[in-house]
C-alpha cells in the first residue's frame, strides 16, 4: 500500500484550527465570566436601589411626623405649658436628626449602587466582543474543517480572514480598542 503524500498546507491548516479553537474556548470562558459579573452586579445594584427607596420612605415618614409636630407647635395656644412646648421641640429635634441620618445613608447607598452599575457596564463592554469573537472563530473553525476534509486550500484561505476577525474581537474583549 502506498501512503498518500501529505500536502504541506494541511499542517498549517491543523495548526491554525487549533489556535482558533483555543481562542474560541477562551472567548467563551471570558465572555461567560463577564456576563456573570454583569448579571450579579445588576442584581446587587437593584438591591441597593431598593434599599435606597426604603431609606427614602422612612425619611419621608419622619418628615411627615416632624411637619405635623411643627404644625401642632405653631398652633399651640399662648397659654400652653412650657413642658408641652419643650416636649414637641425635643421630638422635632429628634425627627430632624433621623431625617438627616437617612439622607446621609441614602447618599452612601446611592454611591454604592452607582459603583455596581459601573461594574455592570464595564463587564458588559468586555463581554460583548468575546461573544462576537466566538461567532467568528467558530465559523472559521467550521470552514477550516471542511477545507481539511475536502483538501481544498481555497476554503482554508477563506477561513483565515474570518479567523483573524475573530482574533481581533478576542483581543478587543481584553483591551477594548473598538
Amino acid at each position: 500500500m502506498a501512503e498518500e503524500k501529505k500536502e504541506p498546507w494541511l499542517s498549517y491548516l491543523a495548526l491554525t484550527t487549533v489556535i482558533l479553537a483555543v481562542c474560541a474556548t477562551l472567548s467563551t470562558f471570558k465572555g461567560g465570566g463577564y456576563s456573570t459579573k454583569s448579571v450579579i452586579s445588576q442584581a446587587q445594584a437593584s438591591d441597593q436601589w431598593a434599599f435606597y427607596q426604603a431609606k427614602a420612605i422612612k425619611g419621608y415618614l419622619y418628615q411627615v411626623q416632624r411637619d405635623q409636630m411643627q404644625v401642632e407647635l405653631d398652633g399651640m395656644p399662648p397659654d400652653a405649658t412650657a413642658a408641652r412646648r419643650d416636649a414637641l421641640l425635643a421630638r422635632i429635634a429628634d425627627y430632624d436628626k433621623k431625617i438627616k441620618k437617612y439622607e446621609q445613608e441614602k447618599t452612601v447607598i446611592q454611591q454604592d449602587a452607582r459603583k455596581l452599575e459601573s461594574t455592570r457596564d464595564e463587564a458588559s463592554r468586555h463581554g460583548q466582543p468575546f461573544g462576537v469573537a466566538v461567532i467568528f472563530l467558530q465559523v472559521a473553525i467550521l470552514i477550516s474543517s471542511i477545507a481539511g476534509l475536502f483538501k481544498r486550500k481555497g476554503l482554508w484561505l477563506l477561513a483565515l480572514p474570518v479567523g483573524v476577525a475573530g482574533l481581533i474581537y478576542f483581543a478587543d474583549g481584553f483591551f477594548l480598542f473598538f
